[in-house]
């Protein structure tokens, strides 16, 4: 599948995105008829601890990275049982096809959720650190007027 799809991106990336973006809704289809078909059951059985680990760990960078439809840590499902496990893989389907989608618009620019939030983030650090030494400056203009008052009240006395 992926020597023939990186063939056919060759000669035309929009129909290899398109390609792959009906393969990822086929898969939306087939998850979504599995837990309709099976609700009861999967709500009965507990989750493993591997999908425990993806939505709920510590470290979120790969499944915010994949999530090009949503801010980074924007989404954490919930992971109760069996259900959930699939019903977020359904989900993260979805977010691969919005993923296709948006490859095949070639006014679209599409890049890292977690570049995107780390330039964010640097720029607020930014920000507070630009105020931060502003302040800084401030008290030390207080702090020097303050002393040149003092020294001009002594050299009056």
């Amino acid at each position: 599948y992926l020597v023939i799809l990186n063939h056919i991106w060759l000669i035309s990336p929009s129909f290899a995105y398109n390609f792959s973006e009906l393969i990822e809704f086929h898969a939306v289809d087939t998850y979504g008829e599995f837990v309709d078909a099976n609700e009861e059951l999967l709500k009965t059985l507990p989750p493993p601890q591997e999908a425990v680990d993806y939505y709920k760990g510590e470290d979120m960078y790969l499944f915010d990275e994949f999530q090009t439809g949503r801010k980074p840590k924007s989404r954490r499902p919930k992971i109760e049982s069996l259900y959930d496990v699939f019903c977020n893989i359904r989900d993260d389907e979805l977010e691969h096809v919005k993923t296709m989608f948006q490859c095949q618009t070639s006014s679209t620019v599409i890049s890292s959720p977690n570049k995107q939030a780390a330039a964010e983030e640097k720029s607020r650090d930014g920000d507070d650190k630009t105020e931060m030494l502003l302040k800084m400056k401030r008290e030390e203009v207080r702090r020097l007027e303050e002393q040149l008052r003092q020294q001009q009240e002594q050299a009056k006395v």
